[in-house]
């Protein structure tokens, strides 16, 4: 909550599991505000704004989580990920299809396909058909590489010059202790502990 309320978000992009810390957010900033600042609100009330995706499965078919090693990691080289998605599991049935309930790891490769193509998850179950998982993983890949290779050019640009890069994340760092200054200055008027 304090990472949203100190720079006074009004918007917050975010996944559904995080749904519930907004809500906490936005009761924080509504109770502050009903005592202490009823007619100067100090902090707006933040609106979650999920994504297309608002809940991207692991490759596994579980919720995606580093600790679980069913994650595509940014950092990833491309032999990387696809050594990942060759050891996602699958089921033994040949044809594949899209079906979250009975078959959550072929479709959570699907999703994954689906989200770095923009194509729907049902249509690529279909054209794959009956070539089974391995036709699956080197579809999902391929895509997922090709999505990713604009990033890890990018990166490596970066981290080439990483005096750059520290320099850019210290004067964020500032920017953003200076904004909290001023909402921590505001809490403090609010609340008549001013000194």
């Amino acid at each position: 909550a304090c990472d949203i309320l100190f720079c006074k978000a009004n918007v917050v992009p975010i996944g559904k599991d995080n749904l519930p810390h907004v809500e906490i957010t936005r009761t924080i900033a509504r109770r502050f505000n009903e005592r202490y600042a009823k007619k100067n609100p100090v902090f707006p009330e933040p609106a979650a704004i999920l994504s297309d995706a608002p809940e991207i499965p692991g490759l596994d078919g579980r919720k995606m989580s580093k600790s679980y090693g069913n994650s595509i990691m940014l950092g990833a080289t491309a032999e990387e990920t696809a050594k990942l998605i060759k050891k996602s599991p699958t089921d033994s049935e040949r044809m594949i299809t899209f079906d979250p309930v009975t078959r959550p790891q072929v479709s959570a490769l699907l999703t994954t396909a689906g989200l770095v193509t923009g194509r729907d998850p049902k249509d690529i179950a279909a054209e794959i058909g009956n070539a089974g998982a391995g036709a699956l993983k080197a579809y999902v890949i391929e895509n997922v590489n090709n999505f990713l290779a604009p990033h890890r050019e990018r990166r490596a640009e970066l981290a080439k010059d990483m005096d750059t890069v520290r320099d850019i994340l210290h004067d964020g760092n500032k920017r953003a202790n200076a904004i909290a200054e001023e909402t921590l200055s505001q809490v403090r008027d609010a609340m008549g502990m001013k000194y």
